[in-house]
C-alpha cells in the first residue's frame, strides 16, 4: 500500500499551486491575453496547462503548505509579481490609446466613441483603431510567445519562496509608466503638426476672408486631412511600434531584476 504524507501533499500542492497564482496574474493584465473576448475558462484551461508544462522544470517551491498563513502571503507575492509584469507589458498598449485619444481629439472625432467592454467604458474611434492595429502587430511579431518566454524565465530570475521582492521593483514600473505618455505623444506627433498647420491655415484664411463660415469649412478640411495623413503614416506605424514592443519587454526585464536585487 502506497502511503502519502501530508507534507508530501503540500510539497506537490505547493510545486503546481504557487507558479499557477503567477501565470493566471500575468493572464488577467497582460495585453491580448487579458483581452474581454477571450473566455475565462479558456483563459484558465490555458494557465493549466502552462503550469503543468513548467511545474517540472521549476525550482522546488519552499516546503510550505499552501492553505497555510505563510503559503497565503506567498500566493499573494506571486500575484503582485504576475501584475506587474502584465502592467510592465501594458504600458506599450496605453501608449497607443493615449496617442489614439489625441489624433482624435485634434481631428475633431473625439466625440466618435463606442463602449468598449476592455476598458469598461467609452473610447474613441481612432483608440480602438490604433488598438486593434497594435494587437495585429504584437501577434505577428509573436509577442505572445515572447510574453511565455519571459513568464518561464522569470521563475529563475524570481524563483517562487518566501522571501519578498524588493520594493524597487514597484519604483521601477511606476517611472516607466511615465513612458505611455511620451511614446504617446511622439506617435501622434506628425499628425498633431499636420493638423496644427492646418489650422493655422484656416485662421489666417479667416482674417483674409471674414465672411468665410470657418465652422462649415474647417472641420470638413481637418477631418480630410486627418485621414489622409493617418493612411500615409500606417506603413511607418509597423516599425514604430516594434520599437514600442521592444521598449516594453526592456521595461519587463528591467521590473524583474530589480525585483530580484
Amino acid at each position: 500500500m502506497i502511503a502519502i504524507s501530508s507534507a508530501q501533499l503540500d510539497a506537490w500542492l505547493g510545486l503546481f499551486i504557487f507558479p499557477l497564482t503567477r501565470i493566471l496574474a500575468l493572464l488577467a493584465t497582460a495585453p491580448v491575453f487579458s483581452n474581454a473576448a477571450l473566455p475565462m475558462n479558456i483563459r484558465l484551461v490555458a494557465g493549466l496547462a502552462i503550469s503543468f508544462a513548467l511545474a517540472t522544470a521549476l525550482p522546488a517551491p519552499p516546503p510550505i503548505a499552501a492553505g497555510s498563513w505563510l503559503g497565503l502571503a506567498v500566493i499573494a507575492e506571486q500575484i503582485l509579481i504576475g501584475v506587474m509584469m502584465g502592467f510592465a507589458l501594458r504600458i506599450v498598449f496605453v501608449a497607443l490609446d493615449v496617442a489614439g485619444e489625441m489624433i482624435g481629439l485634434q481631428m475633431g472625432l473625439s466625440f466618435a466613441t463606442f463602449f468598449d467592454p476592455n476598458k469598461s467604458g467609452e473610447t474613441s474611434v481612432l483608440a480602438e483603431f490604433l488598438g486593434l492595429i497594435t494587437a495585429l502587430v504584437f501577434l505577428a511579431m509573436n509577442g505572445h510567445l515572447l510574453t511565455l518566454t519571459v513568464l518561464a524565465e522569470s521563475f529563475r530570475m524570481l524563483p517562487v519562496s518566501t522571501t519578498p521582492f524588493h520594493a524597487q521593483a514597484l519604483s521601477s514600473l511606476l517611472s516607466a509608466s511615465a513612458m505611455m505618455f511620451s511614446l504617446g505623444v511622439l506617435l501622434a506627433l506628425p499628425l498633431i503638426t499636420a493638423l496644427l498647420v492646418t489650422n493655422i491655415a484656416m485662421g489666417v484664411l479667416a482674417r483674409i476672408a471674414p465672411a468665410l463660415n470657418l465652422f462649415a469649412v474647417g472641420f470638413p478640411v481637418t477631418l480630410a486631412l486627418g485621414f489622409i495623413v493617418l493612411l500615409l503614416s500606417l506603413p511607418y506605424i509597423g516599425a514604430a511600434m516594434e520599437s514600442m514592443f521592444s521598449r516594453g519587454f526592456a521595461t519587463l526585464e528591467l521590473v524583474l531584476r530589480n525585483a530580484a536585487g
